[in-house]
């Protein structure tokens, strides 16, 4: 039986304990660089003692942003400017990840402390979103997206290519697709956000189209022994989660036969109406599904915070990896906490040695 602590191996890489930091927008890149911010940031969370690390949602092309100020891997010098960030993860005995994205209908937003809303069309910050149909998400991102032509299509799904190959060459070892959360992947799989009538659109095996080319486009450049992940959202909250999540899961199984090896599973965020159950780990049952019938390891984030019941979902085989995020910013050194909590075998070996010899001297 697996524990939080014991390693995980996927492909050629093993991760030293199952848990993984989950990608969090930093909002701090200007031009899409990564600067000391990020590099900071990531080492002292992978100083912290997690398994996995992995980087912010990282925007394929310039219009694939969330905001003016979101990390991005559409030329060689940013992924340049991220080799060193690898190497600092990769220092610490945690394995470098990245999450590349396009965030579709969403994207040309204000950062959340200044509106999370639409820049307006006259700012000069301001870029088109892009999306499978016209159609805005809400009050809040009211601007109406550019339905994309299937010349955009290609492009598009070329761009996360470009970005995979960079990351690949910066030294990430694990790679995530963004298809969830509302972002452009996700709206393709959404009938929310897409009205379409071609190829694109209208049945589940049309609305999944665009996420398994690109993922089979990525597969072809990513190298074999890398894991290549995704993170996905499998249901909406919308009232008609039965339906959704039967073709999530249809749509899963046919993206591992695509290539794909771990599901970080998630929410849509398609629709503002939705109703979601906030609560602790309320998302693991809807994880543990897909675990056993798409045929996938999985993960997922939501409201994982306290280190028994991480561990708990790891020994009952409903994860296999546990993700946090907000739990890990005001504590980087949950991992350590959790280990010394749980009684693991190897609680000192998640820190620094100067780390841990101060944190067990005067316990």
């Amino acid at each position: 039986m697996p524990t939080l602590f014991d390693p995980y191996t996927l492909k050629s890489i093993t991760l030293r304990n199952r848990i993984a930091v989950g990608p969090m927008c930093q909002y701090q890149a200007h031009d899409g660089m990564p600067n000391d911010w990020h590099s900071v940031h990531y080492a002292s969370l992978a100083r912290g003692g997690a398994g996995l690390v992995t980087l912010e949602a990282t925007a394929v092309s310039p219009e694939g942003r969330i905001t003016p100020n979101c990390l991005g891997l559409w030329n060689d010098e940013q992924a340049q400017a991220f080799a060193p960030i690898v190497a600092s993860i990769r220092k610490t005995g945690a394995t470098p990840g990245i999450q590349i994205a396009h965030a579709g209908r969403k994207a040309s937003a204000n950062v959340p402390w200044e509106g999370d809303d639409h820049i307006p069309a006259s700012d000069p910050r301001s870029w088109q979103p892009i999306a499978p149909s016209p159609i805005a998400f809400g009050p809040d991102l009211s601007r109406v997206p550019h339905e994309m032509s299937l010349a955009d299509i290609e492009r598009v799904k070329n761009d996360f290519v470009e970005a995979a190959k960079r990351a690949r060459d910066a030294g990430f070892e694990w790679l995530m697709l963004h298809f969830a959360h509302g972002y452009l992947a996700q709206s393709f799989w959404s009938t929310h956000s897409n009205k379409r009538t071609d190829r694109y659109g209208g049945s589940a095996e049309n609305r999944g189209r665009f996420l398994l080319e690109t993922l089979a486009a990525v597969r072809a450049v990513w190298p074999e022994d890398r894991p290549l992940s995704a993170r996905f959202g499998v249901i909406e909250f919308d009232g008609n989660d039965e339906q959704t999540l039967e073709e999530s899961i249809t749509l899963v199984r046919k993206m591992k036969e695509h290539g794909l090896d771990f599901m970080d599973v998630s929410i849509g965020f398609s629709t503002p109406d939705a109703t979601i159950p906030w609560g602790a780990g309320f998302m693991t049952p809807i994880a543990s599904k897909v675990r056993q019938e798409a045929g996938l390891p999985v993960t997922t984030s939501w409201y994982i915070s306290e280190g028994r019941q991480a561990d708990g979902f790891i020994r009952n085989t409903i994860l296999d990896v546990a993700t946090l995020g907000r739990p890990l910013l005001a504590n980087p050194h949950w991992p350590h906490e959790a280990a010394r909590i749980l009684h693991a075998k190897n609680a000192q070996s998640v820190l620094p040695p100067s780390y841990a010899w101060w944190l067990s001297r005067y316990q």
